[in-house]
């Protein structure tokens, strides 16, 4: 697998849609960075980390009655095309009601962080 960050994207795309309670994957620092930045905006419930040798991050999905909270992902930075911005160019997502997440020099955080920190980076992903 050459891009795992839309892997785990499209995990819980698919498992919002088919109304599950939480999805797993295989575990890495990265992912473990966005789990803790959408349980933290309020997108899901809760994440763990399980397993000694081989590790698995468990995400727990949110709903607000049948619908998931998160009602969009999208990846913006790929393997491929790799998307960089400065902190000017740091885009807003659905006018102010979605984030941005990106990896900078300072860790993973949203673009509301990004532009308080003053700095820039590549953006991994948009979620709504």
């Amino acid at each position: 697998m050459t891009d795992t960050i839309a892997d785990m994207l499209t995990r819980i795309r698919n498992a919002c849609k088919a109304g599950l309670p939480e999805v797993e994957m295989q575990h890495s620092r990265l992912k473990e960075g966005i789990a803790r930045i959408l349980k933290r905006e309020g997108y899901i419930t809760d994440y763990t980390v399980e397993g000694d040798k081989v590790k698995r991050l468990k995400i727990k999905l949110k709903y607000y009655g049948k619908r998931p909270v998160i009602e969009g992902l999208k990846r913006v930075s790929k393997p491929g095309v790799r998307i960089y911005v400065g902190v000017d160019e740091i885009p807003r997502v659905r006018g102010g009601l979605g984030i941005a997440i990106l990896t900078t020099s300072k860790g993973i955080m949203t673009n509301v962080e990004a532009r308080k920190n003053n700095v820039g980076g590549e953006i991994l992903c948009q979620v709504w």
